[in-house]
């Protein structure tokens, strides 16, 4: 997860309701200390190591990888891994009371949430991880036994956001394609704490697949729809497309990255919602930190083609060789970001497939046949394609399996 490059803004979850005692203050001053230290980087003096009693820790899964020597393509016998964890303080602010009123009142729920009991604890329950207060300047140490033998990477420290995002050198030959160890955070609370990192070899396929409106139904193009399908509904798989994604599992077996312009707030949700209905793999999202309703709208709107195609500049860097298959929607940038990484690495990307969103109001525009003509203009008319049901992308999909016949 590479972080994006915006100014910080100030946090309500910062904010002070009247005075305060003193012990409180204290810890501000040493919050403000920490988050300006984060910007000295992994040189940052004051990092300390976090305390189990008084943080909590997300670790992400993530994708293993062998460097490719620049030049000859030849790949590294070693492996390496970009690790990303989250630090939240314990104990932070509670009040989600209001947060939960506005969200209910923007979806229309506001009159209903006393009823509905299921809609508002699922509200509560995704909305908190927006209003712990995130934790800067603070390193961890990871545990991983691979291949039979233990290993311990000190990481971090975490920058503004609360997030370290490090590579680290695994070190170790002979581990098999599709290999999955399962490092942990030291001292931390699992499940959250612990991970998934999958193995995957230099050559082979790969899947970059958009969430939002591609397999997951969230409704973009409508404020209340984001809202709704994120904090109040069961999130619900867009139909067809996890038979699909096993399609193309059988028929590929490629490593899978799921790449969403959400904010990382939403890991878990998110990384429950993929557990349940998809191929697993390494979920990228944004280093966004929610301000109020309308910036968590923003986060899934704003600047997405620039975001999505720095995050496959880096999924470049590690997998030169492999080929790809990109799945997106038609709400938001998708397409023009598909075709701009085809444009930088010719050869790289194998098949773009565009799902052509119908059931959500204002698409007409987005939905053109000039759209997509336009987005795809420098892009071979036989490498993409945009759908409505996903059962037109399975004759699509075994044509590319014949791909490996000829290497």
């Amino acid at each position: 997860m590479a972080h994006d490059q915006e100014s910080p803004a100030p946090d309500p979850r910062h904010e002070s309701d009247g005075v305060e005692p003193t012990p409180h203050l204290e810890r501000r001053g040493s919050a403000f200390l920490n988050f300006f230290s984060s910007f000295m980087g992994s040189k940052n003096p004051l990092a300390k190591a976090a305390d189990r009693h008084q943080h909590t820790v997300w670790l992400f899964d993530n994708t293993a990888y062998q460097p490719v020597v620049e030049g000859d393509n030849s790949p590294s016998s070693s492996w390496q891994a970009e690790v990303v964890a989250c630090i939240f303080e314990k104990n932070g602010r509670k009040d989600a009371g209001k947060w939960i009123a506005a969200i209910a009142d923007h979806i229309g729920l506001d009159g209903e949430m006393g009823r509905d009991k299921d809609a508002h604890e699922r509200i509560k329950q995704r909305v908190q991880p927006f209003l712990d207060q995130v934790s800067p300047s603070k390193t961890l140490t990871l545990e991983a036994k691979v291949d039979g033998a233990l290993q311990t990477h000190p990481i971090g420290p975490s920058d503004r956001n609360g997030i370290i995002s490090q590579i680290i050198d695994l070190g170790v030959g002979g581990v098999q394609d599709g290999t999955v160890f399962s490092p942990h955070i030291h001292g931390f609370k699992l499940p959250a704490a612990k991970a998934e990192t999958r193995f995957a070899a230099p050559e082979g396929w790969m899947v970059i697949s958009d969430i939002d409106d591609t397999i997951k139904r969230t409704m973009t193009m409508e404020t209340t729809g984001i809202l709704r399908t994120t904090f109040a509904e069961e999130p619900v798989p867009i139909a067809g497309m996890p038979e699909f994604y096993r399609h193309v599992q059988d028929e590929l077996n490629p490593a899978w990255f799921y790449l969403s312009a959400s904010p990382y707030n939403l890991y878990p949700f998110l990384h429950s919602f993929l557990h349940e209905h998809y191929a697993l793999g390494t979920l990228i999202l944004r280093d966004y930190s929610w301000m109020d309703v309308g910036g968590f709208i923003r986060s899934f709107t704003e600047k997405t083609q620039e975001y999505k195609v720095d995050r496959m500049e880096k999924i470049h860097q590690w997998f030169p060789l492999r080929r790809v298959l990109c799945i997106g929607d038609s709400t938001q940038k998708d397409p023009e970001a598909y075709a701009e990484i085809y444009q930088r690495y010719p050869g790289w990307i194998h098949a773009i497939a565009i799902r052509k969103v119908t059931n959500v109001s204002n698409m007409e525009e987005k939905n053109k046949p000039e759209r997509f003509e336009e987005a795809f203009k420098d892009v071979p008319s036989d490498v993409w394609t945009v759908f409505e049901d996903p059962i037109e992308l399975y004759d699509f999909v075994d044509g590319l399996g014949m791909e490996d016949q000829d290497f």
